[in-house]
């Protein structure tokens, strides 16, 4: 098992400029023959972030713990929901968007999740822009845990990935699983502390809301960009976040390679 699993990743690095390649042609046709092109990339996360602004820090003048402007703390948590939503949807139905180059080329389908990753990290970079201009506006302290970041962001994409494997390989033989994995996303939304913090929910479910794996990312996103707290502070956190997206990550590829060989039949 082992050694299948190593030659699945070792495949994915051999790969990698293709990965590149396929990934600007994926960004490139997502606005292909519109007017503005590429530009709506950075036209949609500001006039969402601009909605919200004028909603809660004009409208309801909402202010969180700490004096953190609220449209600060909203969007970075935003920022990680987001990229982890169009990394997860855009996997789990690329394999069948892709039916033809699988049926006729020797493509190795299992960089196919991955190009969507890579897709969503460029569109991701132009969301954190937006919201590093929204700090300095704010006049809020620059710091080197920005970098952070980068830690949590690489963890989302550990789970991200596996779950996109999962999917992507399963919908390939039942087509619900897409439907199914968008539900789980729009619940998942409302499960990870996005509009709310932990601080607002009853003390006795504070342990089941915390077992959500992407109440780990969000938290270390405000923690990299506002409040300057270490990911080795939460030490138990840790554990229990790269207990669950390394196993599915491990079990991501294992589920993709097992049932490769059978997608050409299906689709």
């Amino acid at each position: 098992m082992f050694k299948s699993f190593y030659y699945f990743i070792r495949l994915l690095v051999l790969q990698r400029n293709m990965i590149w390649s396929m990934a600007k042609r994926e960004i490139a046709r997502q606005y292909m023959g519109s007017l503005l092109g590429f530009i709506w990339t950075f036209v949609n996360p500001v006039i969402l972030v601009v909605v919200f602004w004028v909603i809660f820090s004009l409208g309801f003048r909402v202010q969180p713990a700490e004096n953190v402007p609220f449209v600060v703390w909203l969007t970075c948590g935003m920022a990680a929901w987001f990229v982890f939503a169009d990394m997860v949807n855009g996997s789990v139905g690329v394999v069948v968007s892709n039916a033809n180059l699988i049926k006729k080329t020797l493509l190795h389908s299992q960089i196919l999740p991955i190009v969507k990753v890579v897709a969503s990290l460029i569109t991701h970079s132009i969301f954190l822009s937006v919201l590093i201009l929204l700090i300095l506006f704010h006049r809020m302290p620059v710091n080197l845990y920005y970098l952070q970041f980068l830690y949590y962001l690489f963890a989302m994409t550990t789970l991200a990935l596996g779950i996109g494997w999962i999917g992507a390989s399963l919908n390939v033989f039942i087509r619900d699983i897409s439907h199914v994995v968008n539900v789980f996303i729009q619940v998942g939304f409302w499960a990870t502390p996005i509009f709310w913090n932990l601080e607002m929910m009853p003390p006795e479910i504070h342990i089941y809301l915390e077992l959500n794996p992407m109440f780990y990312i969000v938290q270390g996103y405000r923690d990299s960009f506002i409040y300057f707290v270490p990911f080795w502070e939460r030490p138990y956190e840790t554990l229990y976040f790269w207990a669950v997206a390394g196993s599915l990550f491990v079990f991501g590829a294992l589920v993709f390679k097992r049932l490769k060989p059978h997608f050409a039949d299906v689709l």
